[in-house]
């Protein structure tokens, strides 16, 4: 069984969609949606389509670690509330892990679903990147449930806890990348800004991890770029 973990705030118009989606795979999995203390009617949507749900702290690294904390699946799925789960998927990555046990996850092949020049710029970055060994939480992360723990799961970081979990995994064993069915993401948090200031904002906030600047002052930095006009808006 795969378990499916969703983290969310304020997501009642999206979440349908995803929960749809994953209504119609074939594969046996679970919907685990961590919600962040949503206002919208979050929690009661999630409810209705048949999901468990726990709220806990708001953050995508500290609702990343309480959902998968109440999976009973063998694999782990991390998914994001504004993705187009394809059809298929679930049993796709039954089908790369059963390949060989030495696989320890992987992500999926991202396509934004924009129809700008940055956003098609965007989906050609991320696969550059993914060739080299990294990859973010909206690109539909797996992982072995027993590898996931091995690994201390998702550290409860206010920011960058998809990158330091996907760097972890990396050295720990081989990966792969599903191309086909792609995952489609949402472009609506780089609508209105300009592409500039995204691409630096991306360049700042990985320097300044690296440089060893605490998750809690990046998530702050990040807030007050996303919420500028033309700011970063990195993920």
């Amino acid at each position: 069984m795969i378990s499916v973990v969703i983290p969310t705030l304020n997501e009642a118009r999206r979440l349908p969609g995803v929960l749809a989606a994953l209504a119609r795979e074939q594969t046996a999995h679970e919907v685990i949606v961590a919600d962040g203390g949503s206002g919208d009617g979050t929690i009661v949507v999630a409810g209705a389509h048949g999901a468990r749900v726990v709220v806990c702290r708001r953050g995508r690294g500290p609702q990343l670690a309480a959902g998968a904390s109440l999976a009973r699946g063998e694999v782990l799925l991390f998914l994001h509330a504004d993705a187009e789960f394809p059809p298929g998927g679930l049993e796709r990555i039954e089908r790369v892990l059963a390949v060989s046990p030495r696989i320890v996850g992987g992500n999926f092949r991202v396509v934004f679903d924009g129809d700008d020049r940055f956003s098609r710029w965007l989906t050609r970055a991320y696969a550059w990147i993914r060739r080299r060994g990294r990859y973010y939480g909206d690109s539909g992360v797996f992982v072995r449930t027993r590898v996931y723990r091995c690994l201390g799961g998702v550290r409860p970081m206010a920011l960058m806890e998809d990158y330091d979990f996907v760097r972890r995994l990396e050295r720990l064993g081989e990966t792969c990348c599903i191309e086909e069915p792609p995952l489609v993401t949402s472009s609506r948090r780089f609508r209105g800004r300009r592409p500039a200031a995204i691409v630096w904002g991306w360049i700042r906030i990985h320097l300044l991890y690296h440089f060893g600047t605490s998750p809690d002052r990046l998530a702050r930095l990040y807030d007050s770029e996303t919420h500028r006009p033309g700011g970063a808006g990195l993920s």
